[in-house]
């Protein structure tokens, strides 16, 4: 309690995992980040991500600063489409308030929640965005490759992967399926 009270005067940066009661805040934060015409769409995915239930469970977390949350990611679970088991799961959405962008916010959030899923021993990681910012956390094409998303990607430069913390590759691409929330072609 007394790390919590020092953390909300002095404040520093907090990783928790997100909670219903930080719906509100975790779609502003999402309307804020994005541009206008995405805004909306993803805000709602954020919100539909964090209410969604899903086996294994959906890894919200949010970073807070004092009182105010300030960014949010999301990490939900991806199946094989053929035979249903898990086969990893995909980042996504990652918003930071633009007052909070550059200050490693959306770095912090990332790291975290790679290091809780290797605590669960995730096959493989998988995110559609900007490869200029997701490469550095070592996410790559090649990886990607070798899964086929549920619906035709409007910038395929942007389907990049981590290989995980279980051996298993495949040889030929796997179509993968989703989370309700995910299953909408406007995403892709």
């Amino acid at each position: 309690m007394r790390y919590r009270l020092r953390q909300l005067f002095e404040g520093r940066m907090h990783i928790r995992k997100a909670g219903t009661s930080d719906e509100e805040s975790i779609r502003q934060i999402h309307l804020e980040a994005f541009e206008d015409d995405e805004s909306e769409l993803v805000a709602n995915l954020a919100c539909d991500l964090l209410k969604e239930r899903t086996s294994p469970g959906i890894v919200n977390l949010v970073a807070e600063e004092g009182m105010v949350l300030v960014g949010h990611i999301a990490f939900s679970p991806v199946l094989s489409k053929a035979e249903g088991s898990l086969v990893g799961c995909i980042l996504g959405p990652l918003a930071v308030k633009p007052s909070h962008q550059r200050k490693g916010v959306g770095k912090e959030l990332v790291e975290r929640g790679l290091k809780e899923l290797s605590l669960l021993n995730v096959g493989v990681i998988l995110v559609y965005g900007d490869p200029n910012y997701y490469s550095r956390f070592g996410f790559k094409r090649e990886v990607a490759e070798k899964y086929i998303p549920p619906f035709p990607l409007k910038h395929p430069f942007g389907w990049q992967g981590i290989d995980g913390f279980d051996e298993e590759s495949h040889r030929d691409p796997l179509p993968i399926v989703c989370v309700n929330a995910l299953n909408k072609p406007e995403l892709w």
